[in-house]
């Protein structure tokens, strides 16, 4: 039915009238289902870049303290019965409301007390989450991201604050708010619930000091008033202080211990397409991450530039996806080409927009920032082949970074219509428009190195 109104109506009244549409979904599916969520305690975590990560440190911290505790984001469903996380194949952080609802069916089948649940932009401002009973929201960061969809920052903004928002208005929960202090956005989201908490580096109710960075990971401490306490972070990034921080902000919120908190965090010890880093007998470093806006590669570049050692160079392989921010694309290409010794421009998921043109639009970015196609500037489309092209001119002590893919397991490109169609709304389900491969970052990565090192001499 969706996808005939989606034809016969215009995109603009379409946008419009589609939150209610999708209102409308929630709630008649929530009241036949009886509310399948109700006495869950639900962690909704929410923000441009980290989500997953916080939503896994939060998860493991609440596992580790005894609590039985379910997991969905974009990298998988955990259904908290102990039998591990199963693949989110759905390309879809937060599901649309009928899939929401049987997952969440699933979970209280299987007993589970807590719900740790990534939350996006568009699920809020859809209402896919409607009647979800938060109880506490978390905000990581907000950037450059979704405008396709949401047409102004104020307007993505200010959809992600509904988590917030939906959290104070559930007055069996705690009412309780995690906000990053250090990101402008932050002190809005804050007044939307009766308990607050800013978390930081630079500001704050609970901030880390004396952090110290390693390519392993960070330890730090965490001071809120008298409260202090020693956490270790075994995933690298000063992001990930962050992300931690800010697991810590929710274990304080709930009233774990000092020392719940501070096991729960140093017992993630890594997370899928994040900052993964592969290793097969090479002498230069291969790291595979889902950062994918321009403010995540600004962060990933300024962190792993200055482990790059002697001689080594600093290298990016990445895309852009068709269908989504255009904006994005050209500031990608120039942060990668300020920050990076080699850009590798390649496809990410086209979906039935012209690659070619998507890659011209990073490149010109790039060539902005003062890299020239040929020489540390190159355009391969095929993703495979961009690995192995970046992998096989590899030196000893450089660094890699394939960027954009993480977890994910697959690629859109364009279907055999592709040109014909591409004038209509987007739809990834129809065949004549968009095809999909199978691909996964990581194995491509692993394939390219043997292929290089079995031709040592």
């Amino acid at each position: 039915m969706r996808t005939l109104v989606k034809k016969v109506v215009p995109i603009t009244l379409f946008k419009r009238v589609e939150p209610y549409g999708h209102l409308g979904e929630a709630m008649l599916l929530q009241a036949r289902h009886g509310f399948p969520a109700r006495n869950l305690k639900v962690i909704g975590v929410t923000g441009t870049d980290g989500k997953t990560t916080t939503c896994t440190l939060i998860t493991q911290m609440l596992r580790e303290s005894g609590y039985k505790v379910a997991m969905m984001t974009t990298i998988s469903i955990d259904y908290g019965d102990g039998q591990g996380a199963q693949p989110n194949n759905t390309r879809l952080t937060t599901m649309g409301a009928a899939g929401l609802i049987q997952k969440l069916k699933q979970i209280k089948h299987k007993g589970a007390e807590w719900l740790v649940l990534e939350v996006t932009s568009h699920a809020l401002a859809q209402h896919r989450v409607w009647s979800v009973p938060f109880t506490v929201a978390v905000m990581t960061n907000i950037g450059h991201e979704h405008l396709d969809y949401h047409g102004t920052f104020e307007r993505y903004r200010d959809a992600k604050k509904m988590l917030f928002t939906a959290c104070n208005h559930n007055r069996r929960g705690l009412r309780a708010g995690i906000a990053n202090a250090d990101d402008p956005s932050g002190i809005l989201f804050a007044k939307e619930v009766a308990n607050p908490t800013l978390y930081g580096v630079g500001g704050g109710d609970l901030r880390a000091r004396d952090i110290e960075l390693s390519p392993a990971g960070s330890t730090y401490t965490a001071q809120a008033g008298k409260d202090t306490y020693r956490i270790t972070c075994h995933l690298p990034g000063s992001f990930n202080v962050y992300n931690s921080l800010a697991a810590v902000g929710v274990g304080r919120a709930i009233g774990l211990s000092k020392d719940q908190i501070e096991k729960g965090i140093a017992a993630l010890t890594n997370v899928e397409g994040r900052m993964t880093h592969i290793n097969e007998g090479q002498d230069f470093t291969v790291i595979v991450d889902y950062a994918h806006t321009p403010e995540s590669f600004e962060k990933v570049f300024k962190e792993i530039r200055p482990l790059v050692k002697g001689k080594g160079r600093l290298m990016a392989v990445f895309g852009s996806a068709g269908r989504r921010d255009e904006a994005k694309r050209s500031q990608q290409g120039e942060i990668a080409g300020q920050l990076c010794d080699i850009v590798i421009v390649t496809e990410e998921d086209d979906r039935d927009i012209a690659g070619q043109e998507i890659m011209q639009q990073i490149a010109g970015g790039a060539q902005k920032a003062g890299k020239t196609e040929g020489k540390d500037l190159f355009l391969v489309h095929k993703r495979e082949q961009a690995v192995q092209h970046a992998i096989d001119i590899a030196k000893k002590d450089d660094i890699i970074l394939l960027l954009g893919k993480g977890h994910e397991k697959s690629i859109l490109s364009n279907g055999p219509k592709a040109v014909e169609l591409r004038h209509i709304q987007q739809d990834d389900t129809d065949p004549r428009r968009v095809t999909r491969r199978d691909y996964d970052e990581i194995k491509s990565a692993r394939a390219a190195l043997r292929h290089r090192l079995s031709k040592k001499p």
